[in-house]
């Protein structure tokens, strides 16, 4: 174990102490096991808005007007994730506000990547916006829906977003089609990925420990889920490996293997004879499965970084939790609002 001096204590608690004791605090508002057992007696979503009342989403969702849709609890929730971290960053000082920033790059990504893809397909931008994570918002998000290729969309970006430097020099000036799209969600990633590894890694000690963990974790993931999504496309075996970031659990055995990977049964043998390989245990040959045992793999860590203090890590997952809630109750709402409650169970993973 890292050992910190006293000296090193007494400076982060200086600095950040206030919000890391924050954070811990706002953990005990995350629904418990029998939370979820109680939910999943609920018989319509109105008896799911009441029961959430009396939990830290109260104050949300009393003052809406019924009838109460999947839609409305999933905006609460999101709702809840922003004036948390907003109030983060208020009190943040450098280096904590930096490392707070580079949490909403993912969710900037994902806005881009949605806004193209919804403007390709001839949605309306008002729509689009909607559907848009909060934290990944900006000024000139609406002007992505006119955007017709990819040099076009570099420039718009470039003038107005952090996540600018991600684009590099490997875009040329291509239509805009799904091959494409998702070539540059996963260019973008990979690129964003390996600055935020840097970025923990300069901040060091226990930061940099938990951290690492955790990010090779998700380069690890993404690989996987870029391989199966691959798979019967026209996208090469180079051109695939181009999209793994160049770190991991998985770097550089794993994704060579990945790399080669022809059907899903062949990527659940690449991740048995992986750091992996406990984690496939209850997986059938169904792709959801992979997705599940993954997501509680990371709620697993993230609640395990709360174990330890003076770090920045928790933040981290502090928001990885709060996400998972919100697909939780997303997941629940839905099988309440269409009569299958029998299908709860699928998709719920309980987090404390």
């Amino acid at each position: 174990k890292l050992e910190f001096s006293l000296r090193t204590v007494k400076m982060f608690n200086t600095k950040d102490g206030f919000l890391e004791a924050t954070v811990r605090g706002c953990v005990g508002g995350f629904l418990r096991t029998e939370d979820y057992s109680n939910l999943q007696q609920c018989e319509t979503v109105e008896d799911i808005k009441l029961y959430l009342t009396s939990t830290d989403y109260g104050s949300l969702l009393q003052n809406e007007a019924s009838p109460t849709h999947p839609s409305l609890i999933v905006r609460c929730c999101l709702k809840k994730i922003v004036q948390d971290f907003s109030f983060f960053e208020s009190q943040a000082a450098e280096p904590l506000s930096t490392f707070l920033q580079y949490l909403k790059y993912g969710y900037m990504i994902d806005n881009i990547v949605l806004m193209v893809t919804g403007a390709m397909h001839e949605r309306e931008v008002t729509e689009l916006l909607d559907k848009c994570h909060p934290l990944g918002m900006f000024d000139s998000i609406a002007s992505l829906g006119a955007v017709s290729n990819l040099r076009e969309l570099h420039r718009i970006v470039l003038v107005d977003t952090p996540i600018s430097a991600y684009f590099g020099e490997c875009f040329r000036d291509e239509n805009l089609d799904e091959v494409n799209i998702e070539i540059l969600r996963n260019s973008l990633y990979k690129a964003y990925l390996k600055d935020f590894f840097r970025l923990s890694q300069m901040l060091g000690g226990l930061t940099a420990e938990v951290m690492k963990e955790i990010l090779c974790f998700e380069a690890d993931r993404r690989a996987v889920n870029i391989t199966i999504n691959s798979i019967g496309t026209e996208l090469s075996r180079d051109d695939r490996q181009k999209l793994f970031s160049d770190f991991g659990h998985m770097h550089p055995e794993g994704q060579r293997d990945l790399a080669l990977c022809r059907d899903f049964e062949q990527v659940v043998s690449v991740i048995v004879n992986s750091t992996y390989q406990n984690i496939l245990q209850k997986s059938t040959s169904e792709e959801m499965n992979i997705d599940k045992v993954f997501y509680e793999t990371e709620v697993m860590k993230c609640s395990s970084m709360f174990a330890q203090q003076f770090h920045y890590g928790i933040f981290y997952a502090y928001l990885k939790l709060r996400e998972q809630e919100v697909r939780n109750l997303m997941w629940l709402s839905e099988c309440i609002a269409q009569d299958q409650k029998y299908r709860i169970v699928d998709g719920v993973i309980s987090i404390f």
